[in-house]
């Protein structure tokens, strides 16, 4: 298949000449020609629309031609579809032959042969061996207006099919031939909406037209697109042209509205002239009284601004663009919101500025939070004023605004000061009373430790007693003498006396920790995984207050476990030991639960601060004072993979910290 596509010519892009300006060159420069830039740019613009109707007179033709191609092809893929039904239904009345259901003189009433007569075949006919015909429709046995309603030939060059009969044996017996109208076929499957947008011919090698849905020759004008038939008819083309011409750019009316509006350019240029002529002599005059006045107000160091009735910036000095970090140029002209409020405060500053266009802002002055380009808070003082003009009818408001951050930061130094003092006092008194409690509660304690041991010495030689009861006293007795370490470590903590820093394994020290924890765990529902030394590096033993780490693993873990208390399952807390810096062990607690919430680890270990309704947040403070203690570090951060990683160092025992204990 070899298409043929043809579109009319199309006229060239031209381009009118340009007018000579003289731009320049005049005494007074560049500047006294502004008036020909409007008809230097309107050139420009009729330039940008005659390239602008081109492309698009080019987009059109070429839309134009891609649906013309998408037609035609629909069109010859319809009529190719409709020639293969044909042969089809010629094959099968072959094979009726060849099967000996169909003879000669049952041909004429076979209904394959009446259907396709009926749809636009001109004839069918049976060729037998050596060529001899053994039947052939139409004949004179049928009568003559069913013959002409079958037939419907409507002249023309006509295309047959033929299909290979072969009897009994396998070498061909004959031959069937259906010849069908060309112009029938053209008008049974043209759509009338097609018809209606094209000139549809059937034409041949030397352009003669076989069949057409009208009638004459092509214009040459007309856009036109050629695609081939195939075997069906080879020396035939399906040719379509379209009726819709496309206009060119040069005729359209946008062109003669142009030209009209370059003639009122040039006028209005002329006119322009004249005018700058004049401007320009006013400026000269203005220029020299403006530079007095801007050094007068740059030289003062309050910062000045003015503003129309509308809230718009029509005038700020430098020292008012300094305020902010901006130049006065990007200021003026602005409306609210500025671009110098700041951005958490903009409701507020919003509900100041329409109290000041009010006409109710302080006589005193107001203070006011502004935000400079680098992002830093200016903190000034604001006093407004009505601005008149020389008829006193008021056109907006003045203002004078002093720098007050130096100032507010002092107070801010002060008042932290005040906190930073009330805070140590409360401080004092929490370790106060924590001394007082350890204290009370360590003679307590030894009370029931020595009760549930003569309980359980009173016991133990009975034989009536159930095994679980010795095992619960026994088990009392150690958590009620653990409790009572803990309480001796926390006021040896409280009156400054150094740890009982010992050799110790920091596996047993998390094993006991999270035996402690063991209700909390359960009762979370938290699944603790406590990852034991590599066989092929195992983790030396260290020097700590085992008592006072222990409390370090149990409220590191117990923390987790609260995080992770409204997280769905799996809940999990690892637990590694690995070692950290030189000469250092470092402990691991991660989670899988939500994580710090963006907040850093001297924040969470501020003393009194907490994320819990009912937390005191003292726990993360003591704990990096017992991690610091033991010259380590206590470090928080976000998990990769979500949750919270809390790591803390501990020193490597060795044989100099033995000699340093015995001593």
């Amino acid at each position: 298949m070899n298409p043929r596509v043809s579109v009319p010519p199309r006229p060239a892009l031209s381009v009118p000449p340009q007018p000579r300006l003289r731009l320049f060159g005049s005494r007074f420069g560049a500047l006294r020609t502004l008036w020909a830039w409007p008809l230097v740019l309107s050139l420009l613009v009729v330039l940008g629309v005659m390239y602008w109707l081109r492309v698009q007179e080019l987009n059109d033709l070429e839309v134009q031609r891609a649906a013309m191609i998408s037609d035609a092809l629909s069109l010859e893929a319809q009529l190719t579809h409709r020639l293969d039904g044909e042969l089809t239904s010629l094959r099968l009345l072959a094979d009726a032959i060849d099967a000996g259901r169909v003879q000669p003189a049952q041909f004429a009433a076979h209904p394959l042969v009446l259907d396709g007569l009926r749809r636009f075949w001109v004839s069918v006919t049976w060729l037998g061996e050596a060529g001899r015909i053994m039947a052939h429709l139409p004949d004179a046995s049928l009568p003559a207006n069913d013959l002409a309603r079958r037939i419907g030939d409507d002249g023309g060059l006509a295309g047959h099919l033929s299909v290979s009969l072969h009897g009994q044996g396998e070498h061909p017996a004959g031959l069937l031939v259906a010849r069908y109208s060309a112009a029938g076929l053209l008008r049974q499957k043209v759509p009338w909406w097609l018809a209606s947008k094209y000139d549809i011919r059937l034409v041949d090698d030397a352009d003669a037209v076989i069949a057409a849905t009208v009638e004459g020759q092509r214009d040459p004008r007309q856009a036109w697109y050629r695609v081939g038939l195939g075997p069906t008819l080879p020396n035939a083309w399906l040719e379509l042209a379209a009726r819709d011409r496309v206009t060119p750019w040069w005729r359209t009316l946008p062109m003669a509205l142009m030209g009209g509006f370059l003639g009122l350019i040039a006028l209005a240029s002329v006119m322009l002239r004249r005018q700058m002529r004049s401007v320009s002599r006013a400026e000269e005059a203005w220029r020299t009284e403006a530079a007095w006045r801007t050094a007068m107000e740059d030289s003062l160091a309050v910062g000045i601004r003015a503003r129309d009735l509308e809230g718009r910036l029509v005038y700020v000095n430098k020292t008012m663009a300094d305020m902010v970090g901006r130049q006065p140029e990007e200021l003026v002209g602005l409306l609210p919101p500025m671009p110098y409020w700041v951005p958490e405060e903009l409701d507020q500053s919003m509900t100041r500025h329409l109290r000041n266009m009010a006409g109710k802002a302080p006589r005193g002055g107001y203070e006011s939070r502004w935000q400079h380009r680098d992002g830093r808070i200016v903190e000034v003082m604001v006093y407004e004023a009505p601005l008149v003009d020389a008829q006193g009818v008021q056109i907006g408001w003045m203002a004078s605004v002093v720098d007050i951050t130096e100032r507010k930061h002092l107070e801010e130094r002060e008042r932290r000061q005040m906190e930073a003092m009330a805070h140590h006092a409360r401080l004092t008194m929490l370790g106060e009373v924590a001394s007082t409690l350890a204290h009370e509660l360590n003679q307590p304690l030894s009370a029931i430790a020595s009760y549930n041991a003569g309980v359980l010495n009173a016991l133990s030689g009975r034989g009536d007693v159930p095994e679980p009861v010795l095992k619960a006293l026994q088990r009392q007795g150690e958590q009620a003498g653990a409790a009572a370490r803990i309480v001796k470590r926390i006021r040896d903590f409280l009156t400054r006396r150094e740890p009982q820093r010992e050799r110790c394994d920091v596996h047993t020290v998390i094993a006991s920790a999270l035996n402690l924890l063991k209700r909390d765990i359960e009762r979370h529902q938290v699944e603790i995984v406590h990852v034991p030394d590599a066989p092929d590096a195992p983790v030396p033993q260290v020097l700590a207050d085992v008592v006072l780490i222990e409390q370090v693993v149990a409220n590191l873990v117990r923390n987790a476990c609260e995080a992770l208390s409204g997280q769905p399952q799996p809940r999990r807390v690892w637990l590694t030991v690995a070692a950290g810096a030189p000469g250092f062990v470092r402990v691991t607690v991660r989670d899988n639960g939500p994580g710090l919430g963006g907040q850093t680890v001297d924040t969470l270990c501020e003393p009194f601060f907490t994320t819990k309704s009912e937390g005191m947040g003292m726990g993360l403070a003591i704990c990096r004072s017992i991690v610091e203690l033991h010259y380590g570090a206590l470090d928080a951060q976000d998990a990769p993979g979500g949750g919270a990683v809390f790591s803390f160092n501990l020193p490597v025992w060795t044989q100099a910290h033995e000699g340093e204990m015995t001593t």
